[in-house]
């Protein structure tokens, strides 16, 4: 099978926006003729329809992800000496979103399997001064609610949860954003559920919670030129409320896709394992909804993963890492008191993971030309079985999309 005729990128939007074009721009003109820009009737509408989606009473559109964590905990009213307990391999909108509203971030380390939060080490972190923990739903995969909530009931603390890559992800009969007293979302574009720009939002079961939100984004005004928080200017836009919306009927499906794509990576990643290259492990089943489908490079792949990734580009295969530096070796943040060997599977797995084309569309002739160049690059002895394997699928459409 040839690698170089086809070029595959790591994200592709087209399947998602062509056939539901005409919709977005009817949705974007009505915001324009409207005139309803900040605050407007979209916003309101997709704040009740997202609510709805995720199983939760209240919705509140901030400007970013990282602001639905800032001003999620605050509303939560954690701040102050505050003790919050994250992952350490995270993105680090949630170590700012902590920082930002005045709490103290208390890292722990990562499952090796499924790269989420170590409970069993969020335990041991615990202090008198502990308020609140960070449970981060990576790559589409949310933490175990039972253990969560377990955890959370022995030693009082709120569950806020960082669900940026995790729309509509389901666990043990929850969707994420339901477990925890609040939880925050992210609509970046390349996210499950994408805006035109930044956005995002946090949920709640709490009414207060919901109110204190909506007055701190507007500049901490519970009416217009009355202000009792001190707050800031993050509105979710009106025209990307409107994108959102529109968008939203079809996320469910899009999800499906996301699960259907990664059980075939599943099954022609299997005969690599022996090789050293190993799936990021799916704990929820179809709950998992795979904003990213993440490998390991482990001690028994004879390639490195830099060059790997190197070579998978040279073939037009487009790939990330997801993250290549853990929260508390990052240079801004040295003053937390980390240093390299504090969490040693988060940095470990830094070092290992690589993430491969994800996203719906996603073809199977390309799925297919993505595991056989793993296959050749890390010298199996089965690439040239594996190869043949793939070669029925090379000049067919995607078998997996409907």
């Amino acid at each position: 099978m040839s690698h170089s005729t086809l070029t595959i990128p790591f994200v592709d939007f087209s399947f998602q926006h062509q056939p539901i074009q005409a919709q977005l721009e009817q949705a974007i003109q009505e915001v324009m003729q409207r005139g309803d820009y900040v605050l407007g009737q979209a916003l309101g509408e997709f704040e009740r329809a997202f609510t709805q989606a995720c199983g939760t009473a209240y919705g509140v559109g901030v400007a970013s992800g990282t602001d639905a964590i800032a001003l999620g905990l605050q509303a939560c009213g954690i701040g102050l000496g505050d003790e919050v307990i994250l992952p350490a391999n995270t993105f680090v909108a949630t170590l700012i979103g902590v920082l930002r509203s005045g709490a103290i971030p208390v890292f722990v380390d990562c499952d090796p399997q499924t790269a989420l939060i170590d409970l069993n080490a969020a335990e041991k972190a615990i202090t008198a001064h502990t308020r609140a923990i960070i449970p981060v739903h990576l790559y589409g995969q949310m933490v175990s609610p039972r253990h969560l909530l377990n955890l959370a009931s022995t030693y009082d603390l709120l569950i806020f949860e960082d669900a940026a890559q995790a729309h509509l992800a389901e666990r043990e009969g929850y969707r994420a954003g339901s477990v925890g007293i609040a939880a925050a979302f992210s609509f970046y574009p390349s996210k499950n559920l994408g805006a035109f720009g930044d956005g995002g939002m946090v949920v709640t079961q709490e009414e207060i919670v919901a109110e204190t939100l909506r007055s701190l984004r507007n500049y901490g005004a519970t009416r217009k030129y009355f202000h009792t928080d001190y707050g800031t200017n993050s509105r979710l836009d009106t025209l990307q409320a409107a994108v959102l919306k529109t968008k939203l009927p079809h996320l469910s499906g899009w999800n499906d896709d996301r699960y259907r794509i990664a059980q075939l990576y599943d099954r022609l990643l299997e005969p690599l394992a022996d090789y050293g290259i190993v799936p990021i492990a799916n704990q929820s089943g179809s709950g998992h909804v795979y904003h990213l489908y993440v490998i390991r490079t482990t001690e028994d792949c004879l390639s490195d993963r830099s060059e790997l990734q190197t070579s998978l580009s040279n073939l037009g295969i487009q790939t990330g890492i997801h993250y290549p530096i853990p929260c508390h070796l990052q240079p801004a943040f040295q003053h937390l008191g980390y240093e390299i060997g504090s969490f040693p599977h988060a940095e470990a797995l830094s070092q290992e993971i690589l993430s491969l084309p994800m996203y719906p569309g996603l073809s199977e002739s390309a799925i297919a030309q993505v595991v056989s160049a793993l296959a050749t690059l890390i010298g199996s002895s089965q690439s040239s079985r594996l190869v043949g394997s793939f070669s029925h699928l090379a000049d067919q459409p995607s078998l997996i999309l409907s």
